[in-house]
């Protein structure tokens, strides 16, 4: 008997795995919407589309819309498999892997993403056999620029119409990679650790974490705020300012665009920092959204505590970045 239930044992240990294993291969989406819609699309919209969204406008574009990497990637030559292939080595090696030089130049290399190699070739699928959404102008650009050999660096779709444009969208990717490197962080020892644990490391680290972000953009990257939590988060005078403004914009519903001066060969570029459900857990409202276990330990590691009593979507701070415009 107990021979019997051990083998039962393993093979529902088994099953559990091979389950395990297939949920980190492929996203979970509901089955009627898989159904109606290619799972590349679904996973194309749900990892690519916060960077090669077409809809971007040219100040918030971080990343060429995905109709462009089709266009390098594809021709009248180019058979599915060899897309697939080439699409998998270019996610898994930003750095080298790229048939867009004028691109990789404008925005730099794609960030790694952990993505499955079998949801990468989710994606190639659709991409080869589906007509994708083209910014305003893509068409005709793509046939004066790209087809006299010159890349695409000129290129409307990825050109900005002034200088603050153009380093805009700098200062939005270094804030996206450090806002990235944080929440990864922050989610992973949540996860395994829980909320209390985070504060501790949020404390430690989590300028640790920024700084290593400017070292490697030769970029000053900082997360500043009119409530502060950590005092070396305090902002400045002129930084106070861009906080009320953005406070004032989002509450009359104007576009959040971003605040950049060029002066004498530096840029110093500022953007809000938007709370959401994750923030509200140390953030929001003492006795509501935060715990009682939590509110203690922050009264205990932030004696000075300010940054409490936010609701969701509102201004907590801003991105206050400053580099060189040769960067």
């Amino acid at each position: 008997m107990k021979r019997y239930l051990f083998f039962c044992l393993l093979i529902l240990m088994n099953v559990a795995c091979e389950n395990w294993q297939k949920s980190k291969m492929e996203p979970v989406y509901n089955k009627e919407i898989v159904e109606k819609a290619h799972l590349g699309k679904l996973i194309m919209e749900q990892e690519c589309s916060l960077c090669h969204d077409p809809k971007a406008s040219m100040v918030n574009r971080i990343a060429p819309p995905m109709v462009a990497i089709k266009r390098h990637y594809i021709d009248s030559n180019t058979t599915k498999e060899e897309f697939m292939e080439a699409l998998i080595r270019w996610v898994n090696d930003p750095e080298t892997e790229t048939k867009m030089p004028g691109a990789h130049a404008k925005f730099g290399p794609m960030p790694y993403m952990p993505i499955p190699d079998d949801a990468i070739a989710q994606i190639a699928d659709y991409i080869y056999d589906n007509e994708l959404e083209c910014p305003e102008g893509f068409g005709s650009c793509f046939q004066k620029v790209h087809m006299k050999g010159s890349g695409m660096e000129k290129c409307n779709y990825v050109d900005y119409p002034d200088a603050e444009g153009f380093y805009a969208s700098i200062g939005l990717s270094y804030a996206k990679e450090a806002k990235s490197l944080l929440g990864e962080n922050l989610a992973k020892v949540i996860r395994e650790k829980g909320i209390v644990e985070a504060i501790d490391f949020c404390h430690s680290a989590a300028i640790k974490l920024t700084d290593s972000i400017s070292i490697m953009n030769n970029a000053i990257v900082k997360r500043v705020s009119d409530q502060t939590r950590n005092p070396e988060n305090q902002a400045n005078e002129e930084e106070l300012r861009y906080i009320l403004n953005f406070k004032k914009a989002l509450a009359s519903g104007d576009d959040m665009k971003p605040i950049v001066h060029i002066n004498n060969g530096e840029v110093n570029f500022y953007y809000p920092i938007i709370t959401n459900t994750l923030c509200l857990q140390c953030h929001g409202k003492p006795d509501e959204q935060i715990l009682p276990e939590t509110l203690s330990a922050l009264k205990f590691v932030y004696p000075k505590d300010k940054a409490m009593g936010y609701g969701d979507n509102e201004v907590r701070g801003i991105w206050s970045i400053n580099f060189d415009t040769d960067n």
